[in-house]
């Protein structure tokens, strides 16, 4: 097929896209699990020049010391760290002793949390499952971890129904007065204009290793009170269209609360801004202690 050819059918699939954009109709979450793109998501993970998809390890750093102190963790502790990524979290508390599970569903993110085990002599103290959390969750039950860690607000990327069943099987992993770190998108802070939209033209990164047009759109949803992006990546040397999006679920505080309670957590700690740690959008997030009825 012709460039010119593909090109437009490119720009009439743009053109015919459902508009608004609802929240996991058009779209949900991003390919983690296919092997290329997990790739080219890892080297975002570890680009110290953003924090993307992983903050930078100095501020990791700090969140470590934190995280430390609020879930009452000691060498020895056993933690399970859900979308645990590249182990970046995961390695630094077994430097400090932890037995540490990590779970993801990226291919190249779960290869290179062993090999950085691997390469800080702690490997006999991590094991990373290469895994759907929906499905690996629900097995941990009955495990009895001492800690869990659920950050960068991954669970909002899942609909209502199925975060309140892996808030569920965090509970169930953990051991009778574990504690479960949470971290989620600062409600008021959230962008919820009805739309908005953006293009640029790049080369490589997360988009793909060629010459692209890169157009973008968001939408809110009031009545879900989620947000949903699509991006529309046109490769310029094949005119071949490329579309991801990522629908994200807005949680006031209130309603954060009340899902712990309904989990089974029994005491709900509210931490604005990670309380004052230094890091470049710390007013952006809000961090939970929850622990698991006694």
């Amino acid at each position: 097929m012709m460039v010119g050819q593909r090109l437009r059918e490119a720009l009439w699939r743009i053109y015919d896209r459902p508009q608004p954009g609802k929240p996991w109709r058009d779209g949900g979450n991003f390919p983690w699990d296919e092997p290329s793109f997990s790739e080219r998501m890892l080297r975002e993970h570890l680009d110290q020049s953003h924090g993307a998809a992983s903050r930078p390890e100095v501020e990791i750093d700090r969140l470590v010391e934190v995280m430390w102190g609020w879930l009452n963790l000691w060498a020895g502790a056993t933690v399970l760290d859900v979308t645990c990524g590249p182990g970046l979290y995961a390695v630094r508390l077994a430097r400090r002793g932890c037995r540490v599970h990590g779970i993801d569903i990226s291919p190249a993110s779960i290869r290179y949390a062993q090999e950085l085990a691997e390469r800080e002599g702690v490997a006999d103290r991590c094991r990373f499952t290469l895994a759907d959390i929906r499905e690996a969750l629900p097995r941990e039950s009955g495990v009895g971890y001492d800690a869990a860690l659920f950050l960068y607000g991954q669970l909002a990327v899942f609909p209502r129904q199925e975060a309140a069943s892996l808030l569920k099987a965090c509970a169930q992993a953990l051991r009778p007065g574990g504690r479960l770190l949470l971290e989620l998108l600062n409600f008021e802070k959230l962008d919820r204009r009805p739309h908005s939209s953006w293009w640029y033209t790049d080369r490589g990164g997360l988009w793909g290793d060629f010459p692209y047009l890169h157009l973008g759109e968001r939408d809110w949803d009031e009545e879900l009170q989620a947000s949903i992006e699509r991006y529309f990546i046109i490769n310029l040397e094949t005119g071949e269209l490329h579309t991801y999006a990522l629908a994200d679920q807005g949680y006031p505080v209130e309603e954060v609360i009340a899902l712990c309670h309904e989990a089974g957590f029994a005491r709900v700690d509210v931490h604005p801004a990670w309380d004052g740690t230094e890091l470049y959008d710390a007013d952006e997030w809000i961090a939970y202690v929850v622990e698991r009825e006694t």
